[in-house]
């Protein structure tokens, strides 16, 4: 049994063409630059597979899309409707539309796994709670958790069970657009395939398209009908996209623009001499070196 969010038009009014669209989009922090220009079209019943190394916004983009963000230019349109003209109650209630898998799941640490699992049911619709109660058991299955785990709090499930209950949340109110944020950091490679999987299942619902930012290659290969790969905006040359790869995962195994070769192989090569570079800009920008008695801290940090 499923449920949507009252109110709110399904299918038949979703107008043709992408049901996400990001149009030049453009994205600052004061005076960093974090993405510049980006244009992406998704089609319904696509799965998005972005890629990128640490730092490169692959996260802000992902909140760009359900406006958790707003850009500093360039625009995001949901099923025909820009984003930046909404109101944040209308907006808020456009996110309805959406399912969000956070990347630590998320989950409210007070609350137990039912309630986790039942909250957007309670926050959105007036269904009874018999009801509710059923819907939450058919996700929990869904998901593959066994229902002993809903009295429990999030503290008392291992981090794969946690991402499955986050799973479950999401697809509470029958999204069309599910977002997923790492979905397999910190997780074995067993636990990673069994998310993988969930993935490919939940792909197959009616009128669900995806969009997966992921670091995780055998992700990117399992799951993605297309593939895009952001790269940091400080590490480009003036004019060049900072989009520097789209299209299936079998063509990035084959291409060959070093940059993507360093990370779909996994090799650091000249990276390790480019990060001592960029600490050496930062220190000189900050006018302190690294003192002699210990190593300079990593300028990946924190990104």
């Amino acid at each position: 049994m499923r449920v949507a969010a009252p109110a709110t038009p399904r299918s038949a009014d979703v107008p043709a063409g992408p049901i996400l669209r990001v149009e030049r989009l453009s994205v600052r922090f004061g005076t960093q630059d974090v993405l510049q220009d980006i244009s992406i079209d998704l089609d319904p019943g696509e799965t998005l597979v972005v890629l990128g190394e640490s730092g490169c916004g692959k996260t802000v983009l992902l909140k760009s899309m359900i406006g958790l963000i707003r850009p500093t230019s360039g625009d995001v349109q949901f099923e025909g409707r820009s984003l930046a003209s909404l109101s944040e109650r209308a907006l808020a209630h456009l996110r309805t539309r959406y399912g969000f898998v956070f990347q630590g799941a998320a989950l409210f640490d007070s609350l137990s796994i039912f309630d986790n699992v039942a909250f957007p049911l309670r926050e959105h619709t007036h269904i009874p709670a018999a009801e509710v109660r059923s819907i939450v058991e058919s996700l929990v299955d869904e998901v593959g958790l066994p229902r002993s785990v809903l009295p429990k709090k999030p503290v008392q499930l291992s981090g794969g069970m946690r991402k499955r209950a986050g799973l479950a949340r999401a697809l509470a109110l029958d999204p069309h657009l599910v977002l997923y944020d790492e979905p397999t950091t910190g997780l074995d490679p067993i636990m990673s395939d069994v998310i993988n999987e969930l993935i490919l299942r939940v792909r197959g619902r009616p009128n669900v398209t995806s969009v997966v930012v992921t670091h995780d290659m055998n992700t990117a290969r399992k799951v993605a009908d297309r593939v895009i790969m952001l790269y940091p905006l400080f590490r480009l040359r003036v004019g060049e996209s900072q989009v520097v790869f789209d299209g299936t995962a079998e063509e990035l195994d084959h291409c060959q623009d070093p940059r993507i070769r360093q990370f779909v192989e996994g090799r650091a090569g000249a990276r390790l001499m480019e990060l001592r570079e960029e600490q050496a800009r930062a220190e000189a920008a900050s006018g302190s070196g690294a003192s002699d008695d210990h190593e300079p801290d990593d300028p990946e940090a924190g990104k």
